[in-house]
C-alpha cells in the first residue's frame, strides 16, 4: 500500500468515524426529544384523567347531596307532621288536665342570696297566686 492509498484509507476511516459520531449524537438528541415528548404526553394524559375524575367526583357528590337533601326533606316533613300531631294531643291533654285536676305555673329569679318565686296554681275555676322571697344561706 502506498502513502497516498494509506492516507486516503485513514482519511476515509476518520470521516466515517466523524459521520458515525455525528449520527450517534443526532440519534441521542432525537431519543432525548422523544423521551421528553413521551413524558409530556404522559403528564398531559394524567392531568386530563385527573380533571375527568374530579369532574365525575363533583357530579357524583352533587347527586348524592341532592338525594340526601331530598331524603332529609321527606323525613323532616314526616317528623313535622308527627310533631304537630303530638302538640295537638298535648294541648288537648293539658286542657283536659287543667279543667279536671288543675296545674301549677310559675317562674323564679335568683339574685345574690335571695330567691324570688312566683307561682300560679289553678284548680278548675279557682286560681291562687303565691309570691315569696326566700333568703338563701350562703357560707362565707
Amino acid at each position: 500500500m502506498t502513502k497516498d492509498a494509506a492516507a486516503v484509507f485513514i482519511q476515509g476511516w476518520w470521516r466515517g468515524t466523524l459521520v458515525r459520531r455525528t449520527l450517534l449524537h443526532a440519534a441521542l438528541r432525537a431519543w432525548i426529544i422523544q423521551c421528553w415528548w413521551r413524558q409530556m404526553l404522559t403528564r398531559r394524559l394524567a392531568k386530563k384523567r385527573r380533571s375527568v375524575l374530579e369532574y365525575y367526583a363533583r357530579r357524583e357528590w352533587a347527586a348524592v347531596k341532592v338525594q340526601s337533601w331530598f331524603r332529609m326533606w321527606r323525613i323532616r316533613r314526616c317528623y313535622c307532621r308527627l310533631l304537630n300531631a303530638a302538640r295537638v294531643i298535648q294541648v288537648y291533654w293539658r286542657w283536659h288536665n287543667c279543667h279536671t285536676r288543675g296545674f301549677i305555673q310559675g317562674c323564679y329569679e335568683l339574685k345574690e342570696n335571695l330567691l324570688n318565686l312566683r307561682l300560679e296554681i289553678s284548680l278548675g275555676s279557682q286560681a291562687y297566686r303565691v309570691t315569696q322571697r326566700i333568703p338563701l344561706p350562703i357560707k362565707e
